[in-house]
């Protein structure tokens, strides 16, 4: 039996760092009081710096880093003379970016759907720690965990913050919530004698009062927020990949206990039908949107819903479908059929002016190539720019730790990223991180992963 830790994660420290002497960069009003001389000093000197709230690119700009806050962001290269100097001079710097939709303790294969009776929890948790790696690697240093088998991901969230493994900062949602027999019942497919009757406690609801009882369970497991399924989906072993499988009326019930405890509803919703009831009943995001229509458009610009459009699994996973026996037979029928029209969905929902946040659902596809979704995004239309907010700014406001994310600015957690060259002029640039900082500690350093030492 796994046992799982009750532990919430700590995701606001006090913003107790204060300026030096150079003025701000950011809007923020930064704490005025002295800083703590006895914790070493960095300054990150950038070639260039991307100013994700303005939209911008800057010039030479150094980055003062004390403990695992950032102190203040100057123009030029301006640094106290004991500070430890870190040569960016040649890359782009910008904000550790965030990936709004991912599964860190899964990946996709040919045995997905036996591993689930072949292996234990202890398997997938292990695994994760590979994945979450390769994530942080990847210059993601911020990942919302939407969904695992059995709570593994709130595990591997506490070995991240305890450092007891390397990975991204993780918002873990625990296990999906949905109906008998949809996308979330994690015995869709079994033979009978297996299925058994999960409930919620397994996040298996069938009526508003199970909805209350699966919150609140989450919340006693020590999840971050909440991840529900309205709809069918693609990699199920139900025949729907787009129907409606929650009530309205669950919908709504699932929001306001989740709201009530501080989380935030994602919505995994492929049909129409199940975004406008999901839009309707309150959630905060939108996930991957296949079917999504003008009507919900309409609905969910009115609502100030998010949209998290994930364009990278469709673009994987047709490969998968067309190779002889990667899927069962009822999967592949529905990644087909659902085919790659994901990318005019989102460039229709951008000129709709929806409010976008990165992410790639990734585990869907082999992690640590997060960043192809920012490609995806761009081949469909969106401006880099706007693309780079949406993994950053705009993810940090999704997950209300904008206090703490989301740009490079005084007070903020130091988690940046750099690359060489110009990733609004080439986006693929993306793709080829140079350098990780996460709260102050290097991970990765002219493109060879370090043994970071944790931040004073």
């Amino acid at each position: 039996m796994l046992v799982k830790l009750n532990t919430k994660y700590l995701g606001a420290l006090l913003l107790a760092l204060p300026l030096a002497q150079a003025p701000a960069l950011a809007a923020d009003t930064p704490d005025t009081s002295s800083p703590d001389t006895s914790v070493p000093l960095k300054a990150l000197h950038c070639g260039h710096l991307i100013d994700v709230e303005q939209g911008r690119t800057l010039g030479e700009t150094t980055v003062l880093v004390r403990g695992e806050r950032i102190e203040n962001v100057v123009h030029g290269q301006a640094a106290p003379a004991d500070a430890q100097l870190i040569d960016l001079t040649h890359d782009t710097c910008l904000p550790g970016m965030i990936d709004s939709h991912a599964h860190l303790t899964y990946q996709i294969s040919p045995s997905s759907f036996s591993d689930k009776i072949r292996r234990n929890l202890a398997d997938f948790a292990i695994a994760s720690t590979v994945y979450a790696r390769r994530t942080l690697l990847a210059g993601f240093t911020t990942v919302r965990n939407l969904g695992d088998y059995g709570n593994e991901s709130i595990a591997l969230r506490n070995a991240v913050n305890t450092g007891t493994v390397p990975g991204p900062r993780i918002f873990a949602a625990g296990v999906p919530i949905g109906s008998t027999g949809g996308h979330a019942d994690p015995t869709d497919g079994f033979r009978a004698d297996l299925q058994g009757d999960p409930g919620p406690k397994d996040g298996i609801v069938n009526s508003p009062d199970d909805a209350l009882k699966a919150i609140r369970q989450h919340y006693k497991d020590g999840v971050d927020v909440i991840k529900i399924m309205p709809s069918g989906g693609a990699l199920d072993e139900s025949r729907s990949a787009d129907r409606a499988q929650m009530t309205l009326e669950e919908i709504k019930a699932i929001v306001a206990t989740a709201h009530d405890y501080g989380f935030t509803v994602a919505a995994h919703a492929h049909g129409a039908e199940a975004i406008r009831r999901a839009v309707l009943g309150g959630v905060d995001s939108i996930e991957h949107g296949t079917y999504m229509n003008a009507e919900d458009m309409r609905l969910m610009k009115e609502h100030g819903t998010w949209f998290v459009p994930t364009l990278s699994p469709p673009d994987y996973l047709i490969g998968k479908a067309k190779t002889p026996g990667y899927f069962s037979p009822q999967v592949t029928e529905k990644i087909l059929h659902m085919g790659n029209r994901n990318q005019q969905m989102a460039r229709d929902a951008y000129r709709a002016g929806l409010k976008f946040a990165f992410g790639t659902d990734a585990g869907v596809y082999p992690h640590g190539d997060n960043a192809h979704e920012f490609e995806l995004m761009a081949s469909a239309g969106l401006p880099p720019m706007f693309c780079i907010q949406s993994a950053t700014i705009n993810a940090a406001q999704l997950l209300e730790r904008e206090r703490d994310l989301g740009s490079l600015a005084p007070g903020k957690y130091a988690d940046i990223v750099a690359v060489p060259g110009d990733p609004i002029d080439n986006i693929s640039l993306l793709r080829h991180i140079d350098f990780v900082m996460k709260g102050g500690a290097v991970y990765k350093s002219g493109g060879i992963a370090t043994e970071p030492k944790a931040a004073p």
